[in-house]
């Protein structure tokens, strides 16, 4: 008996279609042979990619039949009455992450990333002959990417291959997006007790804000990451441009967040008609008495106020508290407080920098305490989120799964992020004086490329060699305001012995 060729079932069910079978079983079959070939065709390792390559598994199929795909499920007989004559394209392709088979019906922007990247068309062109934002267009590539329609290739914004070797799990060796921390103005509502910087400073000006995100946007693509602003302050809403800042990042297809401080809901609304930010970040310094001992009388009430109104409007939101030997106790208590009302609370040791320096911090014994406290906590209290890179040195004590640390690849100084002043300075982190270049002078390429911010990018020479390295590193702000040379010397809260 001869095994049956896929490839002939369509046309040996049209001879029976009508008759005996409905009329739209040869193009179901037509569909289904469509699976078996996106499932047998091999797909390119992200490696040998050099561009945005369509997917050489996609198949795409016209059908004269209306909701047929929902038929490739285990459909029912309901299903099977949906079917009726109508035209559609129906996009099939295997998932290049698992290999997993996937399927729908294409969108106009399905379409559109497989014209761009056929015709090489670039975002640029396609934005200028339809005069539209370049967002748009970025957008419609980075989805088809996320989708697996095209395939792109591995991010180059990579650690170099000493700390590239010591890591144990690939996911901490290359970054998916690059952030600048822009603090636009240096302008603020509020008069913190441990402010790092109450410099008198000039407000970002607009043009070069605009040109900024340009090279910020074309910075990314050349390395196949997703760009995104983090606008700071300050308070980044106090500048006298930021709402056309904001609406130009949008424009250049720049993910954007906040971090800033409670404001009137109409600012909120006025940021959602734009772009809604990925995250809107606030701070809390513990319990209602000690936060507004350092924040200003009222600011505990105003900020659960706005962190509720948040989650209202659908704007993802966490709160960021800066660590003292005054608050310990009160992390704990804090995220008991916040349970249900915002979407994280993770924490930053104090640097001892600015206002900041009159603010005593807990003693290492102190803090490694504390830090087995709130691992032991995270089960019972899911709004605490990870962050301080030394959380790692008690997971690996464990043998329990590491995370990614401060910045997703242990301290992401000069790597995966920047800090950018009022005034154009730029520093590997806006928590102590690391200064690589100025923005008002320099092109974000020499900035990041400058000898100095690679410098940052190894870290600590004290840190080599330790498999931590890279989901760790310490904290470099910490380490500089003990006094200490930060890309010499060891974070003195390590508590490591191995």
């Amino acid at each position: 008996m001869h095994e049956l060729d896929p490839e002939t079932v369509p046309a040996q069910l049209e001879k029976v279609a009508g008759l005996t079978h409905p009329e739209w079983l040869p193009d179901l079959a037509r569909l289904e042979l469509g699976c078996h070939r996106a499932m047998n065709i091999p797909l390119p390792q992200p490696e040998e990619l050099q561009t945005l390559t369509i997917n050489p598994s996609l198949q795409l199929l016209p059908v004269p039949w209306t909701h047929l795909l929902t038929l490739l499920t285990f459909g029912k007989k309901q299903d099977m009455e949906r079917v009726e004559p109508g035209e559609e394209l129906v996009l099939i392709w295997s998932d290049p992450t698992n290999r997993n088979l996937r399927f729908e019906t294409a969108l106009p922007d399905h379409l559109l990333a497989l014209k761009m990247v056929t015709e090489g068309i670039t975002p640029e062109e396609a934005a200028q002959q339809a005069n539209q934002p370049i967002a748009l267009f970025d957008a419609v590539l980075w989805d088809a990417v996320r989708k697996g329609v095209l395939l792109a290739p591995l991010s180059r914004l990579r650690r170099t291959p000493a700390i590239a070797s010591q890591a144990v799990d690939n996911r901490f060796v290359a970054a998916e997006v690059f952030t600048l921390q822009w603090h636009l103005t240096q302008s603020c509502d509020l008069s913190c007790k441990h402010c790092y910087d109450r410099s008198q400073r000039a407000a970002f000006p607009f043009d070069r804000a605009v040109t900024l995100m340009q090279e910020l946007r074309d910075f990314c693509w050349s390395r196949f990451v997703r760009p995104q602003v983090s606008f700071s302050g300050g308070n980044p809403l106090l500048h006298p441009d930021f709402y056309r800042i904001y609406q130009a990042a949008a424009d250049h297809g720049l993910m954007t967040a906040i971090l800033g401080n409670a404001t009137e809901r109409s600012n909120i609304e006025r940021l959602m008609a734009i772009q809604r930010p990925v995250y809107y970040q606030v701070s809390l310094e513990g319990l209602e008495e000690h936060n507004d001992s350092i924040r200003g009388e009222g600011n505990f009430k105003r900020t659960i106020a706005f962190l509720e109104m948040l989650t209202e409007l659908g704007v993802p939101n966490m709160v960021m508290l800066t660590l003292t030997r005054n608050n310990l106790d009160q992390v704990i208590p804090l995220a008991a407080v916040l349970e249900g009302i915002t979407g994280g609370l993770t924490f930053n040791r104090l640097a001892l920098f600015g206002e900041g320096a009159r603010l005593a911090l807990p003693t290492r014994e102190e803090y490694k305490a504390f830090l087995e406290q709130y691992v032991a906590a995270m089960p019972t209290h899911p709004v605490l989120a990870l962050k301080d890179s030394l959380l790692n040195v008690i997971y690996d004590d464990r043998g329990e799964p590491l995370f990614g640390g401060c910045a997703g690849f242990g301290c992401g100084a000069a790597f995966n992020f920047i800090a950018i002043l009022s005034d154009g300075e730029v520093h590997a982190c806006r928590k102590f004086p690391s200064p690589i270049g100025n923005i008002l002078k320099q092109s974000l390429e020499e900035v990041y490329n400058a000898e100095t911010a690679a410098r940052y990018r190894d870290g600590s020479t004290a840190c080599h060699g330790c498999k931590l390295k890279p989901v760790c590193g310490g904290c470099l702000a910490v380490t500089a305001s003990f006094g200490h040379d930060p890309l010499t010397s060891k974070d003195p809260y390590c508590f490591r012995t191995k």
